[in-house]
């Protein structure tokens, strides 16, 4: 049966409706390598200098302590200053209240680290007690109660830490097979920055770390170095078809070649993660709000920290070699010069 024609459905009209980026697209990336490159070194002093002075603020994850939640009714409706206030009075001057639910709901997640000395039975007893002394409180009933060591927190650290390291390690022997080792130092570093800043806008901000937060960076790693790919894919793919063309140009092609799929994959991306900071509660803030910086992070440096860090490595490589190099970016050398070898792809 034939497609029925529908009025104004074009061919050309359809598609560009459907297009968020143009085909045709040619914005100069490799002009802004640069500035970008400025831009991030500032970002991570600013990290680094936040470390130092400031330091990292630990959740219960690796610190150890208690995590309640606690369902107090009162009349009036209790809200996190009268519950603080109670838990003060009971000991736990440095405890955090988080009200779970709509304003006058009564649920309460508290934390609180953990003590020496004091067995959880009897801390969460004395919450119990501090919370029903309470003005106006009528019972207090708790559901969970969760308890972390320092000896175990201090074990979540080093795993933590280890499961970060070998992903990285793992991801550098990947890129280097799949592409050339000046692919997959181009990609480990710009993993490194997104993590980094993600992390240093945390302790910038205050904001604890947690387990919630090591997931959030692991997830970034994977986002971040798919959408590398793509683009380390696109450049070698057009080096095979190109072999006189400047790589700069190549480059630049890439990038606007791929940029309609990396404009769509990180905004549906991030309005899933969006949908999750506003709704998804106290449980997870921790884990959406680094996602969140993940994804602009992660898509920023897919273009301005990962391919600009493979273009200086070649252009080193081809230099080395006695290679000419050309004063413009896009513009094709004057003789040929000898095409490196950047994995199978290339044999073919």
């Amino acid at each position: 049966m034939p497609p029925v024609a529908i009025p104004g459905d074009e061919r050309r009209g359809h598609g560009r409706v459907r297009r968020l980026v143009p085909d045709d697209t040619s914005f100069d990336f490799v002009r802004y390598f640069r500035l970008c490159a400025v831009l991030s070194l500032g970002t991570l002093a600013i990290s680094m200098a936040a470390l130092l002075l400031r330091g990292v603020r630990l959740g219960i994850d690796f610190r150890g302590g208690y995590q309640i939640e606690a369902s107090v009714v009162s009349n009036p409706a209790a809200d996190e200053a009268v519950v603080r206030a109670a838990l003060e009075r009971s000991g736990f001057a440095d405890a955090q209240v988080v009200r779970e639910g709509e304003v006058g709901s009564g649920s309460f997640q508290l934390r609180f680290p953990a003590r020496e000395g004091r067995d959880p039975i009897e801390a969460s007893k004395m919450v119990r007690e501090g919370l029903e002394a309470a003005p106006g409180v009528e019972s207090v009933s708790m559901s969970k109660i969760d308890f972390v060591g320092p000896r175990a927190g201090a074990e979540l650290r080093r795993a933590a830490i280890k499961s970060v390291g070998l992903a990285f390690v793992l991801i550098f022997a990947y890129v280097a097979i799949r592409f050339a080792p000046s692919f997959a130092a181009g990609a480990v570093i710009a993993l490194f920055h997104d993590v980094l800043i993600t992390a240093g806008l945390f302790v910038v901000f205050g904001a604890e770390f947690d387990m919630g937060v090591v997931a959030a960076l692991l997830t970034i790693i994977g986002y971040s170095i798919n959408d590398t790919i793509v683009v380390f894919d696109r450049i070698r793919d057009l080096r095979v078809q190109h072999t006189n063309q400047n790589i700069a140009a190549l480059v630049n092609r890439a990038v606007n070649e791929t940029l309609s799929r990396t404009i769509l994959t990180s905004g549906t991306t991030m309005i899933a993660v969006v949908a999750l900071l506003l709704l998804g509660g106290p449980e997870i803030r921790s884990f959406s709000s680094a996602m969140a910086v993940g994804i602009v992070v992660g898509t920023y440096s897919s273009i301005y920290i990962a391919s600009p860090i493979m273009l200086w490595i070649e252009r080193l490589r081809h230099a080395d070699r006695g290679a000419p190099r050309s004063p413009s970016s896009h513009a094709a050398p004057k003789t040929r010069p000898p095409v490196p070898r950047l994995g199978r792809g290339l044999a073919r």
